[in-house]
């Protein structure tokens, strides 16, 4: 029995963060306990046959730039417990209505050539950022702090802290380049005339040109499951179906890490915690959510520019102005007509994802927070627009509405996969303004979910960081947490 043990870390949430909160702290010596509330592992990176038999779907996390750029998951020998990155031809593509597709190629120079007018532009802006780019992930990838590598960081800072829209038009030239450039900024959730929004559009650009953005054989699980597979290794333990809504059911540790979202923490934890605190915690914005389609497919994507199926990752919006609409509209509670989609490919370079023969996809568009809106007719609409005859070859759709995404996540609060609002308030203090924001008042307490630093993705690096902020805690005398 659990109870019947003594831990010297409890994490709660068995998802990429808190398997990697509880591998950080096996490392370094350790014993750890990890209480999952559903029948399996993984969180965002669980997989299942959505549509058809034979079809393997990624219920939430399709291709993982920031997971093979990881700077912990590049420490850890997940490929020796069976984790396997699948690389793509290129990392994005982003078809256009008048020309052929912008492409986002690992090889900056190719990129710049096949942008034409926009080459030598997005070269500058890209280029002196390549100066080690692991360093500046590094940097980036963690709670505000004085950087190791304090020029690059600055140089990113100072094209990072524009609206995207602002920064594409002054720096960029050419539609294709500045679309590229609006696609990967898209990925913030955020209305691009955000402050901050180039900051994210210049990270997934960056990506690009270090690692071709992967998919995982067998599907996203594969991440958690390495994870999973070394802890064990390293003498820690794994419950599931095990629902902790209360401190009653927890066991005796010398501390305790939530792989939760903020509410879920003051829930549990709030006996513990400063009522000052936990009105903070509630003052939490989530942000918008997500709609997502997948499809199970008779063949690729039919794109009017067959070399997007090179790449594993489409972004489907058109320009950037159309792009900086669809996104405006999401933050003002509407539904764009003309979405900006995420569409990944993954059966394209992994072919255990569908029977022979056969394909899978998904697309996704951002959504105002909590919608129960019903966008399968404009997305298939956008995709048709760059792939005339798609719906020929769909045999089975599922959709995901927020609410499926919060029934089948309880961390994504109102569709919100990315655990909050990744804007100027929250980019750093999320979820709430500390010098350590993984700490809460309660020392024996900590946050290691993506509502920290640096947020959203298959990465790991929230629950590292909290591990390293809790293992300061663990020379404590052992105690029960009670109210």
């Amino acid at each position: 029995m659990i109870a019947d043990r003594e831990y010297d870390a409890v994490v709660v949430g068995a998802g990429p963060n808190g398997l990697s909160a509880a591998v950080e702290l096996a490392r370094a010596g350790a014993s750890v306990a990890v209480l999952e509330r559903a029948e399996s592992i993984g969180g965002g990176t669980r997989v299942g046959e959505l549509t058809l038999p034979g079809f393997v779907h990624d219920v939430c996390s399709g291709a993982h730039p920031m997971g093979i750029l990881s700077p912990f998951f590049r420490e850890l020998p997940l490929d020796r417990h069976g984790l396997e990155w699948v690389r793509p031809g290129a990392s994005i593509a982003h078809p256009l209505d008048d020309g052929p597709a912008a492409m986002s190629w690992r090889s900056l120079e190719r990129t710049c050539e096949e942008l034409g007018a926009g080459g030598d532009s997005y070269r500058r802006l890209i280029e002196p950022l390549l100066q080690n780019p692991h360093g500046l992930l590094r940097d980036i990838m963690g709670p505000l702090r004085v950087p190791d590598h304090p020029v690059n960081f600055v140089r990113f800072g100072l094209r990072g802290m524009w609206p995207a829209t602002v920064l594409a038009r002054a720096a960029l030239r050419g539609a294709a380049a500045r679309a590229l450039f609006a696609g990967c900024a898209g990925h913030s959730i955020l209305p691009l005339s955000q402050p901050m929004t180039s900051a994210v559009g210049l990270v997934f650009a960056l990506t690009a040109h270090i690692e071709d953005w992967p998919v995982v054989r067998g599907g996203s699980i594969g991440v958690a499951n390495a994870l999973a597979s070394y802890l064990a290794e390293l003498g820690g333990t794994i419950h599931t179906s095990v629902e902790v809504r209360s401190l009653a059911d927890l066991p005796a540790a010398r501390v305790y890490l939530f792989d939760t979202d903020p509410k879920q923490l003051a829930r549990i934890a709030g006996p513990v915690l400063p009522n000052g605190y936990l009105r903070r915690l509630g003052r939490y914005r989530f942000g918008p959510g997500v709609f997502k389609l997948d499809f199970a497919l008779d063949g690729p994507i039919p794109w009017t520019d067959p070399r997007c199926l090179e790449a594993s990752t489409v972004h489907v919006g058109g320009s950037l102005d159309e792009i900086a609409a669809s996104e405006a509209a999401m933050w003002r509670g509407e539904h764009a007509e003309k979405p900006f989609l995420i569409v990944v490919q993954q059966s394209m370079f992994d072919r255990s994802r569908a029977p022979a023969g056969k394909h899978t996809g998904y697309a996704y568009c951002h959504v105002p927070h909590a919608s129960d809106f019903d966008m399968t007719d404009r997305i298939e609409a956008q995709i048709e627009r760059f792939a005339p005859g798609f719906q020929d070859v769909v045999l089975a759709r599922h959709a995901m509405r927020t609410s499926d995404f919060f029934r089948d996540n309880p961390n994504y609060v109102g569709g919100a996969i990315t655990g909050g609002a990744a804007d100027l308030r929250q980019l750093f203090t999320r979820p709430v303004a500390r010098v350590d924001p993984y700490s809460t008042p309660n020392p024996r307490i900590f946050i290691c979910s993506a509502s920290t630093p640096p947020g959203g993705g298959v990465h790991g690096m929230c629950g590292y960081h909290a591990a390293c902020s809790a293992q300061r805690q663990l020379t404590l005398p052992h105690a029960r947490l009670v109210a």
